[in-house]
């Protein structure tokens, strides 16, 4: 039996605030933990097949043209040495999510500085990384053809215009305006686990253990670039480390494992090192965004303009929605939101964590600060003043919006009033303090899943589907809202997920999975719930279930066991329907923070940071401040280090690793606080929740920019704000206070 609904209805019946259980939105810790820490959960690269021969894949050493020769004999005599394979199939760049959409091309072709074009597989990962190294490539080089740097001579339209009123006669009629122009750097997912496959045969049938995202689409692609029927690929990925947006799609370590693996009739791991998951995973666009924004006198915009300019590989389709949240965020009547994608020889540009948001607020959230102190008023009113009534240019209504109440909570626990709004106020020793602050915004998506459910005949709860933990908390939310709906103890509820041979999941991206895969759950847990209630003598709404008990009023309380004669298995499904374009769904939140500032150095400490959400139900706090957390390191890295460095002559990617792509450590985190919005948002979901995964970015790097000119007045609109760029603009450090 399966239970399934296209959500066009907002579903107001707050099911889950009716049960009785009490584990739904607990900071339950996830079951999982014990195995993570121990190193007993077995990721991709782990897995032990007898007799797995180890690959290594091979980067072109030009920037783009055709691979002419590959000159295996001299390896294929090297110890060890069991084959060298072209990529006939292999993918010139990593899926976005369903199969098909990057036709094969020239199997010689290459696209961009150290692209995989060959894997050496051999008996041991010594044997093959040696003969790797050996192997000589003839290219037919056309990198003087390229361009390698992004221009607006050579951008078209990633999309239609977004466009309302007139920007130009509203900007020369406004009391104040803002024109600037920001640049953000491109950036790199970085996950910890890097990308790794095994893959073995038997017969016509292939198993993968991979690190993947998005299971029933990988399968597809998968399948697509084997020239074979999806029926015969069986995908698992338990655990992932870590995600963000580079492992939604397969990529060349599949692919490659997968077509050795078959030639050699045998399992084959093929595991890229960092460098190559930096070179040929894809990035973050690099962007030039201009923004202007036009107030009145009052205080309100009446002009909102953000155009940008962002990168991609030729016939990529790909480009960052830089305007993202600019559609939706604030008012202003007259507007135009543009983005423009420019063709150049670089790595593939695709989805990182919380694209187009993640650097289009960062800018947007600066510019509104600057909008704020031309105006004399303080950037959380200038914030309030502007949130519009329904969508700009649109009309759309909005669902649930926590946007006022994070930012006076943010503030009251940060101690905002404590601000001074002149920049080189405070100062301790040889450091400038400030303050900054800057909204959070992120579109929310509910996607289609199914998951299914058992209740044993034991009274112990199985939840099955192939969607993945990427590092979220699915395996202890799913659990919790099965526990919850059917009143079973978390310790009775096994979460089993990671296997394509499981009901498909909406996967891990995007911020949708635990909504969406979490109310195809809810739904199966609903039929369960009618059929108890049958059982009963009841109806479902009157059914009671806790501590593995059911009853209703009236009705004598019995173990759930006794109304069981065996397993009861439901299976739920959803799928969006046209309620996600009659109503925006949104999340929200705020942001504060205070850094310090060398007088000396332009060196920045970040002090302390608070975060206050709103985006629905929260389903576990655990793991949804951890989500928060996250999301504002990524913030601070964006904001002061994180930058991919290409060469401006041949596109390769200069900093490709850990040593040189400087992420946020342990030590440069200050206190972190986090404050959870609880709210109900009907529209979004079943379950009346919304993501949180990526929020948390959104906008944090304008605070940390923002706050940054309050300490020492320099303003800065090229990200990362590293020392040199405020070097020269710093105020003289031995000037007597004002």
């Amino acid at each position: 039996m399966t239970m399934s609904d296209t959500y066009d209805t907002p579903d107001t019946r707050d099911m889950l605030d009716r049960t009785r259980q009490g584990v739904i939105g607990k900071p339950l810790d996830r079951p999982e933990g014990g195995l993570k820490v121990a190193g007993q959960a077995t990721y991709a690269a782990e897995y032990a097949r007898e007799s797995c021969a180890e690959g290594v894949l091979v980067g072109a050493t030009i920037s783009t043209g055709r691979v002419t020769a590959i000159h295996k004999d001299e390896v294929l005599a090297m110890p060890g040495v069991l084959g060298v394979y072209a990529a006939p199939q292999m993918l010139r760049r990593p899926a976005q999510g369903t199969a098909g959409e990057a036709p094969l091309q020239d199997p010689s072709r290459v696209d961009y500085p150290m692209q995989p074009v060959a894997l050496v597989v051999a008996e041991t990962f010594e044997q093959a990384t040696t003969a790797a190294k050996a192997l000589r490539i003839d290219y037919d080089d056309a990198s003087t053809s390229a361009r390698f740097l992004p221009t607006h001579e050579t951008a078209e339209a990633a999309k239609e215009p977004v466009t309302a009123g007139d920007l130009e006669a509203a900007l020369r009629d406004a009391a104040y305006v803002i024109d600037a122009n920001f640049t953000t750097p491109g950036h790199a997912s970085a996950a910890m686990e890097p990308h790794a496959a095994v893959a073995e045969w038997d017969g016509d049938d292939l198993t993968l253990w991979g690190s993947l995202q998005m299971i029933a689409f990988n399968v597809a692609e998968l399948a697509d670039s084997l020239g074979i029927d999806p029926d015969h690929v069986r995908i698992l990925s338990p655990y992932v480390g870590g995600g963000f947006g580079s492992k939604l799609g397969i990529s060349h370590e599949a692919v490659a494992a997968s077509l050795a693996a078959r030639e050699l009739g045998r399992p084959v791991r093929v595991v890229m090192s960092r460098q190559q998951v930096f070179q040929s995973i894809m990035r973050r666009s690099e962007t030039v965004q201009r923004i202007r924004l036009g107030a009145g006198a009052d205080g309100r915009l009446t002009a909102f303009g953000h155009e940008a300019l962002v990168s991609n590989l030729p016939e990529e389709s790909f480009s960052e929605p830089v305007t993202q949240a600019s559609e939706f965020l604030y008012a202003g009547n007259n507007r135009l939101l543009a983005v423009r994608k420019s063709d150049i020889t670089r790595l593939t540009a695709g989805s990182v964590r919380a694209p187009g948001e993640a650097v289009g607020m960062q800018a947007l959230e600066v510019a509104i600060d600057e909008l704020a102190i031309a105006m004399n008023l303080d950037p959380v009113e200038l914030r309030k003043r502007n949130l519009p009534e329904t969508v700009p240019g649109e009309g759309t209504p909005y669902s649930s919006r926590r946007l006022v109440e994070a930012l006076d909570a943010g503030a009251a626990a940060f101690g905002w009033d404590q601000r001074s709004p002149t920049p080189c106020a405070r100062r301790e020793g040889e450091w400038w303090i400030g303050m900054g602050m800057s909204s959070a915004a992120r579109v929310n998506i509910l996607a289609k899943a199914e998951a299914r459910v058992t209740l044993t005949a034991q009274g112990h709860v199985v939840v099955e589907t192939d969607h993945t933990d990427i590092g979220t908390g699915s395996y202890a939310i799913f659990g919790q809202i099965a526990a919850e709906m059917l009143g079973q103890p978390i310790d009775r509820t096994t979460v089993k997920l990671g296997d394509s041979l499981l009901p498909a999941g909406s996967g891990s991206g995007g911020s949708w999975g635990a909504s969406s895969t979490g109310s195809a759950v809810f739904y199966a847990c609903e039929a369960i719930r009618a059929t108890l209630a049958q059982a009963l003598g009841c109806s479902a709404d009157d059914l009671i279930l806790q501590d593995g008990k059911a009853w209703a009023e009236g009705v004598e309380a019995r173990p759930v066991t006794d109304l069981l004669t065996q397993d009861l298995t439901r299976t739920g499904r959803i799928e969006p329907g046209e309620l996600m374009e009659k109503v925006n769904q949104s999340t929200y939140g705020a942001f504060f923070c205070e850094v310090a500032v060398n007088a000396f150095t332009g060196e920045t400490r970040l002090r302390r940071m608070t975060g206050a959400f709103g985006f629905g139900r929260v389903l576990n706090a655990k793991t949804a401040r951890s989500q928060c957390i996250g999301g504002m390191v990524w913030g601070i890295g964006s904001a002061l280090t994180e930058e991919l460095s290409f060469d401006t002559r041949d596109g390769h990617l200069v900093n490709h690793d850990l040593a040189e792509y400087h992420m946020p450590v342990h030590a440069d985190i200050p206190p972190m606080e986090v404050i959870l919005l609880e709210e109900r948002d009907a529209d979004a979901s079943p379950l009346q929740s919304k993501g949180v995964g990526e929020l948390g970015i959104c906008g944090a790097a304008g605070a940390i920019a923002n706050a940054i000119y309050n300490a020492c007045g320099v303003r800065l609109r090229d990200f990362p704000m590293t020392p040199d760029k405020l070097l020269a603009d710093l105020p003289d450090p031995f000037a007597p206070a004002a």
